[in-house]
């Protein structure tokens, strides 16, 4: 029992570096697509109005890609499904540099929809994280894998630079390449994940596997959904419109570049501390933090034009996400059992990946319409439409939260 129980005991903490890793190198795949998608859009695309088309269909991909992986990560474990969607990487970074070298609009845009499909298992990688520890434990947990999202913001952009003229004559194919190699450099670290030890459980008893639609219509549920949506859909709802408009008034493209890659630092930068402060304060005090910060960016946006007031916003933008995002995250992992985790976590991610590909699709149309400040004004009401019923359960929990998750779920609490 000693070299084996030893051996279990660590194999949570193994696989939590090893998921940190395969986010560090997973989670530059989004960034690189969001990087050139639209400058590739605008060589290829036969309409001016489809040039941000490819980023669109990254999101579209990712969200419709949610579904099938919780399916096969459900039917055939967490590293299978794992496997499978670097390979998916690996295929999505030759279509489109294939599409790049034969100046086929179509064959680029498959390429950047098969990595949407790619990212809805990257995605899954923080719920991975909480699969063996609870409680503070598990929130930690989750934390520490969304470092790995700072280093692929800064492995991202450095491979375009790298790489953007690899291929000669054929400008940024190189970097659609470099992205199917990162899968294939995670591929070995994927191999090394090891199935968490709960599987064995279930002989005392039975594991509860509720329907779908029953867990759906749990307020806590229905909260954390709606936490995620809006932290993750206003986030790129501003993002998205936020280079543009920079542009627009005035200020450059590097100025405008600067400020985004000071937002995505400070969405994965607070990682270091949001699993810290989750365990001392609550998952749901830490996701109404972040939601107070997204307001604040709008309020920020919207008190002037300057440089200042952009990047300003976009680190508000950036630090709100992180706290919403993971306390959502967070909230909804104590909202089943293992049996029940897949579907559960699935479900959450389609809702929210739906909503911001929503988002990035009406973005731009509503900034060339309505104007900048209307995108911020869009915020206020969507932030306090969530704030009010999230501040009201973390009032509520205060003295349940070591209680209703000890190892098995507090049903009535749901």
């Amino acid at each position: 029992m000693t070299a084996k129980s030893d051996q279990v005991s660590r194999a949570p903490h193994r696989n939590i570096r090893l998921l940190t890793i395969a986010q560090a190198l997973g989670g530059a795949n989004s960034p690189i697509v969001i990087s050139l998608g639209g400058l590739v859009g605008q060589h290829l695309s036969p309409d001016p109005k489809l040039e941000t088309l490819p980023v669109s269909l990254l999101n579209l991909g990712l969200a419709v890609g949610t579904v099938p992986a919780a399916f096969i990560m459900r039917r055939y474990g967490r590293r299978q499904g794992y496997l499978l969607g670097a390979v998916i990487a690996l295929l999505a970074g030759l279509i489109a540099t294939l599409g790049i070298v034969r100046h086929s609009f179509a064959i680029f845009c498959a390429g950047t929809c098969l990595a949407g499909f790619y990212s809805s298992y990257v995605q899954s990688y923080r719920f991975a994280a909480a699969d063996n520890p609870t409680g503070a434990a598990s929130q930690k947990a989750i934390a520490r894998v969304m470092v790995g999202g700072l280093v692929a913001a800064i492995i991202g952009p450095q491979l375009v630079i790298w790489t953007r003229d690899a291929l000669p004559g054929h400008a940024f194919a190189g970097s659609f390449l470099s992205q199917g190699v990162l899968a294939m450099m995670a591929f070995p670290v994927l191999l090394m994940l090891r199935p968490p030890a709960e599987r064995s459980h279930g002989t005392a008893q039975p594991a509860a596997n509720r329907a779908l639609r029953d867990i759906l219509l749990t307020p806590r549920y229905m909260l954390a959904i709606a936490t995620g949506v809006v932290s993750y859909g206003l986030m790129t709802f501003v993002m998205t419109a936020s280079p543009i408009a920079m542009v627009g008034h005035g200020h450059s493209v590097d100025r405008a570049a600067l400020g985004i890659q000071w937002h995505i630092l400070a969405m994965y930068g607070p990682s270091f501390l949001t699993g810290r402060l989750m365990a001392r304060f609550g998952k749901e005090k830490v996701a109404a933090t972040g939601l107070l910060l997204i307001g604040a960016s709008a309020v920020v946006a919207l008190s002037g034009l300057d440089i200042a007031h952009f990047w300003g916003a976009l680190v508000l933008l950036g630090v709100g996400w992180n706290f919403g995002f993971l306390g959502a995250t967070a909230m909804v992992a104590d909202c089943h059992t293992p049996s029940e985790r897949n579907k559960v976590q699935g479900a959450n991610d389609f809702l929210v990946f739906g909503t911001v590909a929503t988002a990035s699709f009406f973005s731009g149309a509503l900034l060339h319409s309505s104007g900048w400040a209307t995108i911020n004004w869009v915020v206020l009401p969507a932030v306090s439409l969530v704030l009010v019923p999230l501040l009201w359960r973390s009032a509520a929990a205060i003295g349940r939260l070591n209680s209703c998750w000890q190892g098995q779920l507090c049903q009535r609490d749901l």
